[in-house]
């Protein structure tokens, strides 16, 4: 291989990587750039991008269209801050989620990172209570759920997922259960949380997959039975959709297969198209109506920095352009059957407990995931970029992506283990 670049010998030793073990990591890939589905090496190999940057990318990178829409907010006003000012772009943008969500859910609190806007999703829960007389401090929250790394939002995650667990005594508690997923497991929840009532702010989901949790699939019943009983306790219902929204379970959000009307949405990733820092946590009128109160007090006293970041408003327009423009749900279609049919043989190798498929996520299971790490090095051989967690090696491409280039990743999946 090439001598890595100037940049990377002379700045790798001051960062510090997510989810790393930085003693015993192997070294990161230097990126020169990106381009439609495919990341160029500094050394100038190309992968073909099979995670969209964490599911983010979802229209491939560096599309004109977005790219030609930030240049132009760049050069009038790249951010200006959200206290007692507002721009085009922030209005724009919250009156085009309104429009496209369920429901009454039309009030858009603008932040930056996913996180965030499930931190915020919780703050207006329990304030929500106060501002009626009543004190509620906990969630309840699901195994194999998960939510963030922030300290409130690890606070909702399966504590046995990733390392949040090593902070038990620190986080908030909460109440953790299973999903519902049989009418009898929706009797036994719909119970549970009829108890609980009096000190539950919300329940808080994430919408037919659970992503970081192993990327297991649930039923839009299972969201409805919650909706449910989140009705009949006097709960109110956040839905995480930041990383099934736009598209990526095959509708333009996940709850829309369930009919259902969450109190809260987060939405991040996709919604500017992976280009820019941006999340929103959309709320009901109802749950609006109880801060928009004479008393400042009963003001939800939350402001990021960059809160409605107008470069980050002007991507997410942008990428809504694309979402509008064209037929997204019939591009999710066409992925979803050939992730179906080109991993299906992955289902005869001898270390593959399973095969599923949702939308534009193909997922292959792992029997035994002790050598996962010596896999991902093998996926760069192959010409494509995987990168397998857990027991899951997995796939939510760019929801442009082509035929061939698909192909090429399942073939590499199939290749590396053995199908």
């Amino acid at each position: 291989m090439a001598d890595n670049p100037t940049w990377y010998d002379e700045g790798l030793g001051y960062i510090w990587l997510p989810y790393t073990q930085m003693k015993t990591a192997t070294p990161p890939l230097p990126v020169k750039s990106t381009d439609g589905v495919r990341i160029t090496l500094a050394d100038g190999r190309e992968l073909i991008d099979g995670i969209s940057s964490w599911w983010a990318a979802a229209h491939g990178y560096n599309h004109p269209h977005i790219l030609e829409a930030m240049k132009a907010q760049l050069e009038t006003m790249p951010h200006v801050m959200f206290g007692g000012l507002v721009h085009e772009q922030a209005l724009k943008l919250s009156a085009r989620l309104a429009d496209m969500l369920p429901g009454d859910l039309n009030r858009c609190f603008i932040a930056e990172s996913g996180s965030v806007s499930v931190e915020v999703a919780m703050k207006m829960a329990a304030q929500y209570f106060m501002n009626r007389g009543e004190k509620r401090t906990k969630f309840v929250h699901f195994r194999g759920t998960y939510h963030g790394d922030t300290l409130g939002t690890m606070a909702v995650c399966d504590p046995e997922e990733g390392m949040h667990g090593l902070f038990k005594g620190m986080l908030a508690e909460n109440l953790l259960t299973d999903l519902p997923r049989t009418p009898e497991d929706a009797e036994r929840f719909a119970a549970f949380l009829k108890v609980n009532a009096p000190d539950v702010a919300a329940v808080i989901t994430e919408p037919l997959v659970q992503g970081a949790g192993g990327m297991v699939f649930h039923t839009p019943e299972t969201l409805q039975w919650i909706r449910q009983a989140c009705n009949a306790a006097g709960v109110l219902m956040i839905v995480d959709e930041i990383f099934t929204g736009f598209y990526r379970t095959g509708t333009r959000f996940a709850i829309d297969q369930a009919g259902i009307v969450p109190d809260m949405v987060t939405l991040s990733k996709a919604l500017s198209g992976g280009v820019a820092p941006l999340s929103v946590c959309v709320a009901r009128d109802e749950v609006f109506d109880a801060f928009y109160d004479d008393d400042p007090m009963k003001a939800l006293m939350h402001g990021p920095t960059y809160m409605a970041h107008a470069l980050g408003c002007a991507a997410a327009n942008a990428s809504l352009d694309l979402f509008e423009q064209e037929d997204y749900a019939a591009k999710v279609a066409l992925i979803e059957n050939q992730l179906m049919a080109e991993l299906a043989p992955c289902g005869f190798a001898d270390n593959v407990k399973s095969v599923r498929v949702k939308g534009a996520i193909g997922v292959v299971q792992l029997k035994d995931a002790s050598g996962i790490e010596a896999l991902k090095p093998r996926f760069v051989e192959e010409g494509v970029w995987i990168r397998p967690f857990r027991n899951i090696v997995y796939l939510t491409p760019p929801l442009t992506i082509g035929k061939e280039d698909l192909s090429m990743l399942t073939a590499a999946i199939c290749n590396v283990l053995g199908a």
